[in-house]
């Protein structure tokens, strides 16, 4: 079947040069490149899940502060609205007394100028009656 001859070791010694001569020249770089590839992609795809994971950071935070922003809008808006409520009513219970004041001053200016209409009605009334007993009693006057 097969002849031990010297054919064998040298085809053996062949073999193992060729393999020795492959594995230099192309399998060496080929596993360099492969793993140069690899660590690149594994590099990249570390550093892009740690600015994945930056970016979710900050946009918590973000809309964090956001909220804490809204929060504290609305708060002002709440206090500023209550501030002016407060002012309303006390402008509205200041305009009440002044107008109190005032319907208290027209009330005693009406009297006043009442006494003094009926004043002069009765002024009137007493140099009508007068003259009306000067006329029916005659041109004496009575005093």
């Amino acid at each position: 079947m097969f002849d031990f001859d010297a054919t064998l070791p040298f085809m053996a010694l062949q073999f193992l040069l060729l393999a020795a001569l492959l594995n230099a020249i192309l399998y060496k770089p080929l596993t360099k490149v492969l793993d140069d590839r690899d660590n690149y992609i594994r590099t990249n795809t570390l550093e892009s899940r740690e600015s994945l994971a930056k970016a979710e950071r900050l946009a918590a935070e973000y809309e964090q502060q956001l909220a804490d922003a809204r929060r504290q809008s609305q708060a002002t808006v709440e206090a500023a609205q209550l501030e002016a409520k407060k002012i309303t009513a006390e402008k509205i219970a200041e305009a009440q007394k002044e107008a109190q004041t005032q319907r208290e001053q027209a009330a005693v200016e009406i009297e006043q100028q009442k006494q003094e209409a009926f004043r002069t009605l009765e002024q009137q009334v007493d140099a009508l009656s007068r003259q009306i007993l000067e006329k029916l009693l005659g041109s004496t006057p009575v005093r």
